[in-house]
């Protein structure tokens, strides 16, 4: 179970313009969130009536109920495979749904409408029906597609930039609505099929119109549509990567993107027409898998580099008490990740699962968000976004913290190091023998010129993610309760001194957990500042103590 982290559950900054007295005007009725929802709904709604009904114009009921039943096969193993590559930092699921719905009825209408409008004119214009037909086809039809794929990715990278933040985002943004758009465009094909093997007298079997159709569109290549705008996908991805000051690469990504995914489609399509019916295959076995095969291994490696990125960023956030020793292990092990959420649904059920699912996603955009912000890319709302993520993560400790420790422990130590596990033996390890990695041997990074603000409300300059750190080599994170189902086993032992991050890291802008203060003989420290958004105090048991 993967779950994506959700809009923080804090009431949203005030959205209108000052007024001159400064007074926040209210937005206009077509800036209001539900009126744009309302009005994307129904303009999906609206594309997959009509396309619907041109689709079974073309096809009949009956064609078109055989070429859903036999379109349908592919989409849940696409979709899985798309969820699969996300599940590092998983979008959530209405982003994919957008994805798949626009694909399968806006692109879709547009596609069927321009392709069927511009083939009829250059026929007309020409004299030349077959000439246009191969022109639309192999220039027309690429075109026009991947445009009107590709504006998906670009109303979520626009929109969900949050949600948008690397090529997987990209990938799989690009890669679900190019199946929605298959689905549809399998329905139409294998439809006509069924319709010509009627005419045709009513012939079935292997050797059937569409027996062969099926196989060539559903069998064969039922990755051609995703493949092609997956490279729509990987320019917005770079883009998503590239620092705002450096403009030109974060337009002539997406745009070499797209060129790439029409130059695809046109190689594909025109395939047939070459070879005396041989083309497609060469086409097929010389130049699509292997470039199926390539794009699979970049977007793997892509991912095995983000739980990179995980392990590398929130060691930082051990040292200033807001997660546990084995946290940035775990984070960067999916079967780690799995193992504790087995662990919690064994012990507690479902819903600590659940809850468990979450922190790990909340601490991988903790991560992700730390290295945006080291590396130059960080937007505005840094500090504030920061204190979001860091209040969520809180909050689910109490459930989430054992699990994680347990499969952190059973994972490293029992498989990686040979190590036995520390819970459920009552001792921890020596310095320098533990199963977990030593993160001061991280390379060092040049920390910004500018400083971080103080314990209390952070600046809203700068983000401090490149300030020196709060916690001192050897700073010890305190106990905490394993809570139900732990069995009272002892706390996680003191980190040793080698664990300790160097002060290039940076500390989190809100400095130590609000447990460290305590530890130490300071003030109860309360991590929600006062800034623009303000959380409901958290109770005793849920939260940090309210500030002194």
């Amino acid at each position: 179970m993967a779950t994506s982290p959700p809009y923080p559950t804090y009431p949203p900054a005030p959205t209108g313009s000052p007024a001159p007295g400064g007074v926040l005007r209210h937005p206009h009725w077509w800036q209001r969130t539900w009126v744009r929802y309302a009005a994307l709904s129904s303009l999906l709604a609206l594309s997959g009536l009509v396309i619907l009904a041109l689709v079974r114009q073309q096809t009949g009921t009956e064609g078109f109920l055989v070429g859903l039943g036999l379109a349908v096969f592919p989409v849940p193993l696409l979709i899985a495979a798309f969820r699969w590559l996300d599940r590092v930092e998983p979008g959530p699921w209405r982003n994919l749904a957008f994805c798949f719905a626009w694909g399968a009825c806006a692109a879709a209408l547009v596609a069927i409408i321009a392709n069927s409008f511009a083939t009829h004119w250059i026929a007309v214009a020409t004299a030349d029906p077959k000439g246009a037909d191969t022109l639309g086809m192999t220039v027309i039809a690429p075109v026009v597609e991947e445009s009107a794929k590709a504006t998906a990715v670009l109303l979520v990278f626009l929109f969900r930039r949050r949600h948008f933040t690397g090529i997987v985002d990209g990938v799989v943004t690009a890669g679900v609505t190019a199946t929605g758009f298959a689905f549809t465009e399998n329905i139409l094909y294998l439809g006509t099929a069924f319709g010509t093997d009627q005419s045709d007298g009513g012939h079935g079997g292997i050797a059937s119109v569409t027996a062969a159709t099926f196989f060539v569109r559903v069998v064969m290549s039922p990755f051609a549509h995703p493949l092609f705008t997956v490279f729509t996908g990987i320019g917005f991805g770079i883009s998503a990567l590239t620092a705002e000051h450096r403009r030109v690469r974060r337009t002539l990504a997406p745009l070499g993107g797209l060129l790439l995914a029409m130059g695809m489609h046109s190689l594909w399509n025109g395939s047939t027409s070459f070879g005396d019916g041989y083309g497609f295959f060469a086409v097929y076995g010389a130049f699509m898998v292997p470039m199926f095969g390539l794009l699979t291994w970049l977007v793997i490696s892509t991912r095995q580099r983000e739980l990179r990125t995980v392990r590398a960023e929130l060691p930082a956030y051990v040292v200033a008490g807001w997660l546990t020793m084995p946290e940035p292990f775990v984070m960067g092990s999916m079967k780690a990740r799995r193992l504790a959420r087995d662990h919690a649904r064994d012990r507690l059920g479902k819903a600590a699962a659940r809850t468990v699912a979450e922190y790990e996603a909340y601490a991988t955009s903790l991560a992700f968000l730390r290295h945006r912000g080291r590396s130059g890319r960080a937007g505005a709302d840094f500090v504030v976004r920061e204190r979001e993520l860091l209040q969520e993560l809180w909050h689910r400790r109490e459930v989430a913290r054992p699990a994680l420790a347990h499969a952190g422990h059973t994972l490293a130590g029992a498989v990686l190091w040979g190590v036995p596990p520390m819970y459920g033996h009552g001792h921890g390890y020596a310095p320098g023998h533990g199963p977990f990695p030593v993160y001061g041997h991280h390379p060092s990074y040049g920390a910004p010129s500018y400083g971080a603000p103080s314990h209390g409300a952070p600046s809203h300059g700068a983000p401090a993610y490149g300030a020196p750190a709060y916690g001192a080599p050897g700073y010890r994170p305190p106990a905490y309760d394993p809570g139900p189902g732990a069995g009272g086993h002892a706390p996680h032992p003191a980190v040793p001194s080698q664990y300790a991050v160097p002060s290039q890291y940076g500390a989190p802008a809100y400095g130590r957990a609000p447990q460290a203060y305590a530890s130490q003989g300071q003030a109860a420290y309360d991590p929600a500042p006062q800034v623009r958004v303000t959380p409901t105090p958290p109770s005793t048991a849920a939260g940090p103590p309210p500030s002194a």
